[in-house]
């Protein structure tokens, strides 16, 4: 009787130390994910800055052009 109780110790053990380390693979795979995906993140975040870069100054020129439009109809 004792001898089946430690068999069944040491099965649940063993179990837990599988899941335990099965985990800590799973963490760390999701940790580069993570990471990769934070990368993607800061590259589009800058590619996003660009952009908005250049929207400013289409606008601006728009601007001026409809200025100079502006000034051509009051002369």
């Amino acid at each position: 009787m004792e001898l089946e109780r430690f068999a069944e110790l040491e099965r649940r053990i063993r179990a837990i130390v599988e899941e335990h380390a099965t985990l800590k693979n799973r963490i760390r795979e999701l940790e580069s994910l993570l990471e990769e995906n934070n990368a993607r993140l800061e590259e589009t975040n800058g590619v996003v800055q660009v952009l908005n870069g250049q929207k400013d100054a289409v606008r601006t020129r728009v601007d001026v052009l409809l200025d100079m439009l502006r000034d051509m109809e009051v002369s």
